[in-house]
């Protein structure tokens, strides 16, 4: 009999064959080869390109989903998963060698769930460096140095044990990429539990964006945060501090950088106002 995989590897995907096919091969790297890869077609337009992608690989298997976004997607792969602890990524995110044993290290250290750096795979790509400066300024404003956790991490980075995520699943009324993760996150320290940081537990994000994907992706994140906010009492909410250290941030990358992080600040805005009257119709 075949022993089960000590990890299973849960990557949402939707309408990014080729951003998929780079994520699996460097999966296929990884130093961890006790793990499988379930893969979730969240109703691609082609999903037979997706499906090619995913038959390319010993490792990896395909389970369709319904379309209701990556929150939901992520649900189905854990349950279709075999692994005792759940690893989650982005197909346009490449692990480094050591992220699946990184990972599992931690949890087998007593962790329950864990976290490591997501990196911008794409220096020179100004939207790039902006998208990932936001994103990774929540986490660093989040970590506590004195125990070595994080307050928020991202999905394109978040492991945790099976049994975990049956009593703590993703919320599925989150329909975009945007927000679900924070969600996640506070009710995880509302349980009273935290997540470990592993620094060499590395991801590259590759995300192809240019000035539209950027302006929508920033966008969902106000939608997101106002749908948190919606539903916790206040929850998603800043102090003024966070917001100008995060453009502070910014332009120490560059005046492009900077610019780019201010104009988010502002698509974030107009996403709030837009998910708020959404919320008023209901």
């Amino acid at each position: 009999m075949t022993a089960p995989p000590s990890a299973t590897v849960v990557i949402p995907s939707r309408d990014r064959p080729a951003s998929l096919r780079r994520c699996l091969d460097a999966l296929e790297r990884q130093t961890n080869t006790s793990f499988e890869v379930v893969v979730v077609d969240d109703a691609s337009v082609d999903p037979r390109a997706v499906r090619d992608v995913v038959d390319r690989s010993d490792r990896a298997r395909l389970t369709v989903g319904e379309g209701r976004g990556p929150a939901a997607a992520r649900n189905a792969g854990a349950r279709a998963a075999n692994g005792r602890v759940l690893c989650f990524t982005d197909d346009d995110c490449r692990p480094g060698p050591t992220w699946v044993d990184a990972l599992v290290g931690r949890i087998v250290d007593g962790a329950t769930a864990v976290a490591g750096p997501t990196r911008n795979g794409r220096p020179d790509d100004a939207y790039a460096t902006a998208a990932q400066t936001v994103t990774n300024h929540l986490t660093d404003q989040s970590f506590d140095a004195t125990v070595g956790h994080v307050g928020f991490a991202p999905t394109s980075n978040l492991a945790m044990t099976a049994a975990l995520h049956r009593a703590l699943p993703f919320d599925e009324t989150f329909p975009l990429a945007a927000g679900e993760d924070r969600d996640w996150c506070d009710r995880l320290a509302a349980r009273g539990d935290t997540i470990a940081f592993a620094p060499t537990a590395w991801v590259d994000h590759h995300p192809d964006l240019g000035l539209a994907g950027f302006w929508r992706q920033q966008l969902r994140y106000g939608r997101g945060s106002q749908h948190l906010r919606g539903r916790s009492d206040g929850a998603g909410m800043q102090p003024p501090r966070f917001y100008a250290d995060l453009v502070r941030a910014g332009f120490r990358q560059g005046p492009a950088v900077g610019a780019l992080v201010v104009l988010a600040q502002g698509a974030t805005a107009l996403g709030v106002a837009a998910e708020l009257r959404t919320q008023r119709r209901r």
